[in-house]
């Protein structure tokens, strides 16, 4: 942090500064005694050239913003309005291309704005005439037995050419959500014929409720688009869209007043502890929080659809098409331990009913936490959930030191060997990554990050000491990204360690920082401060790189190790981005690597070689390609080849979940010294047994498991030597 504050003030950055100061003062000035506020074109201009000004002048690798970045903005703009191809008309979007295609950049450079206006003004007018088309079609009954099928695939639609294509378009997507529930229900009735007192209704009855149900989905999808898609939150999409292209992680953030319910509520649910966002009128999960209940259940997933809530055994209440401001009141609860169930539609197609306990967080779930893994020799495990630190408070929790602190818990209990567990770890301080991958090594530099125009500067540990010498794993997925990318980068280009998972991490190796877009708000100079509230720029000011001179950025680190990885074909990471920040790499640290009693090849290739007659990770592999080819194909509307897709989707799944069980739970306990402040109350000792059986039952830790029992049998064997 202290690097980027310098960086802000230096003589580099300082001139962009005064640009954006001196281009508001201008205008203020020209505005005196008129507001922006009641001047849309003027505000959003002031805006657009603010925007302009820094992307070019303060990004790290800005593209140039001419009319091939007018041609690409037009064309992400349109698409981002209308990402399933049932609004506009392609005639619209000819159009647009006609008048606008070398113009945006233009506009970014100060003329005037017309572009975001006119696709703006023809969106809502389609978006009303679209809102009219589900009545008619919904009001008859479908015919499941007609051969045809539904593309849902975005990268695959394309704009209808007529109003019938588009009709016929909405049509298609109707009729598959219909089938879809109305196969649900024919399945109710089967599980429930039996039961006393079930009334049995007929398949007209059924396929009439499932329009029935479809209907008030759309509508209240429909009034959630009216409500929300207003021109400001319509243009923060348009200058989100200009500032994506310079890279995923450069955003506009909108003035306060002017945000969303996500933003006012920063995504964070009281009594489930999940963030949710809106995707296309669907409520997905967008993250969990460690240690709130639906991070211990262990059964929701990020990108899980919510498509159903319940209050307990109480019928459930269809939410799709809710706002995320309306889900979260039905997830909410005033008492603690009442009962949520969540109907849940995976990634994969896969639907299930998720019961969780509404509870509060407890901040030392957050914490990194310890447990030894008896078999054939004894390992320590440490799962560490982000790279934290309390910067308010000097003597507040820090990773690098509890780390340092479980490492010594597991030292006195004479483990052998050492896993550090930074699966779904975002990230966090990079000082406290720097700290902590010292504790590991004697000392050299961590990582190196370099500004626009600026030297590399190398963060380095600067303590000889070493907390841990023995043998070490460090786990990872494709959720791992940023910190702990720079942290298994490190342990691997020292060879200090093995790292094992998914094909590679996340890949972000940028650093960001907000700008202000009008820095003489608080100014007293400034002539109308609060009406002139621009909103910020989260900035892509540097990027970070291995000591080996490569960068985290886009291909992020790959593991020694690979394990098959169920997510593997959804394609989110950073490279799957087409606006991602490239590789690149520069000269090389000076370091000296780790000398091991063990040859880390030896283990890779025997580990490899074992992993190839691996049943299980064999199967699990199957599964995973053939999901990977059901997520892009189209769908049929025909009821029997869509019973039979499901049974197929819902038994990969399964075995999937299945596969991922281990049928001889892992032996895990707690370190000794942690007994008496988990037996100190009934909560800490349920939430324990549970984080416990979590561990022991997980298929990745049980193989990493493995990869140290080979590490710690090679330094054994050359210790007798």
């Amino acid at each position: 942090m202290q690097k980027i504050a310098q960086f802000m003030m230096s003589k580099k950055f300082i001139p962009v500064i005064l640009v954006l100061t001196g281009a508001s003062l201008f205008l203020a000035f020209q505005t005196q005694g008129r507001s922006d506020n009641d001047n849309p074109k003027l505000k959003y201009g002031k805006v657009l050239r603010n925007v302009g000004l820094l992307l070019e002048q303060g990004h790290y690798s800005p593209r140039k913003i001419d009319d091939a970045f007018s041609k690409l903005v037009l064309k992400k703009f349109t698409e981002e309005m209308d990402d399933d191809r049932n609004i506009f008309l392609q005639s619209d979007i000819e159009s647009f291309e006609k008048k606008y295609e070398t113009k945006i950049d233009d506009e970014i450079h100060g003329a005037d704005l017309e572009s975001f206006f006119t696709i703006n003004d023809v969106y809502l007018k389609r978006l009303g005439e679209t809102a009219g088309l589900y009545k008619d079609i919904l009001a008859k009954p479908f015919d499941f037995t007609k051969e045809e099928s539904v593309e849902l695939e975005q990268d695959k639609l394309s704009f209808p050419k007529s109003d019938a294509e588009r009709k016929d378009t909405w049509r298609k997507r109707l009729k598959y959500l219909t089938l879809s529930k109305y196969v649900d229900l024919q399945a109710d009735r089967e599980k429930n014929k039996d039961k006393k007192d079930f009334v049995s209704k007929p398949d007209t009855t059924l396929e009439r409720e499932a329009r029935d149900a479809v209907r008030k989905q759309i509508e209240r999808f429909f009034t959630t688009k009216k409500t929300h898609e207003n021109t400001d939150e319509n243009f923060s999409t348009f200058v989100n869209v200009i500032t994506g292209a310079m890279d995923p992680h450069t955003n506009y953030l909108p003035p306060i007043d002017k945000r969303s319910f996500d933003e006012s509520m920063s995504g964070s649910f009281f009594g489930i502890g999940a963030q949710l966002k809106e995707d296309d009128g669907k409520i997905k999960i967008a993250s969990l929080i460690t240690g709130m209940p639906a991070w211990k259940g262990g059964e929701l997933r990020v990108d899980d659809e919510i498509t159903k809530i319940a209050q307990g055994a109480a019928e459930p209440v269809d939410v799709t098409g809710y706002t995320v401001t309306d889900a979260v009141k039905l997830i909410r609860g005033a008492t603690r331990g009442s009962e949520v169930r969540l109907t849940i539609r995976r990634l994969d197609g896969s639907v299930k009913v998720i019961s969780l306990m509404r509870d509060e967080i407890k901040i030392d779930d957050t914490f990194a936490k310890s447990a030894i893994i008896n078999g054939d020799h004894k390992i320590g495990y440490i799962y560490l959930p982000e790279f934290y630190v309390n910067f308010d408070d000097p003597n507040g929790a820090k990773c690098s030191d509890d780390v340092a602190k479980e490492l010594q818990k597991l030292k006195a209990e004479n483990v052998e060997g050492i896993i550090i567990d930074l699966r779904g770890n975002g990230g966090g301080s990079l000082p406290e990554v720097v700290k902590m991958a010292g504790l590991f090594i004697e000392d050299g530099p961590i990582c190196i990050v370099k500004g626009r125009e600026d030297k590399p500067y190398q963060w380095k540990d600067k303590d000889k000491s070493i907390a841990y010498s023995g043998p070490l794993t460090v786990m990872v997925d494709e959720f791992s990204a940023s910190a702990s990318e720079i942290f298994a980068a490190a342990i691997q280009d020292y060879k200090r360690g093995i790292i094992v998972g998914s094909t590679s991490t996340y890949g972000k190796g940028t650093v960001q920082r907000n700008i202000p877009l009008n820095p003489e708000a608080d100014n007293q100079f400034s002539a109308n401060s609060k009406a002139d509230d621009l909103g910020s720029i989260k900035l892509t000011l540097q990027k970070f790189y291995r000591i080996n001179g490569g960068a985290t950025q886009l291909k992020g680190v790959t593991p020694d190790i690979v394990l098959p990885d169920r997510f593997e074909y959804l394609k989110f990471r950073e490279k799957d981005n087409p606006s991602a920040l490239p590789w690149d790499e520069i000269t090389k640290a000076d370091y000296k690597p780790w000398v091991s009693t063990y040859s880390d090849q030896a283990v890779v290739n025997s580990v490899n070689d074992d992993l190839k007659k691996n049943a299980t990770f064999s199967k699990m592999k199957i599964d995973i390609d053939w999901l990977e080819k059901y997520n892009g194909k189209e769908y049929s509307l025909n009821i029997d080849k869509y019973k039979e897709e499901q049974k197929q989707l819902k038994a990969a799944a399964k075995e999937l979940d299945d596969l991922g069980k281990l049928a001889k739970e892992l032996k895990v306990k707690n370190v000794a010294v942690d007994t008496v402040a988990i037996n100190a109350a009934k909560e800490k000792i349920e939430k324990n047994n549970q984080w416990l059986k979590r561990v022991g039952g997980d298929i990745y830790i049980d193989e990493t498991v493995k990869v140290l029992n080979s590490m710690i049998n090679q330094s054994s064997t050359a210790k007798n030597n």
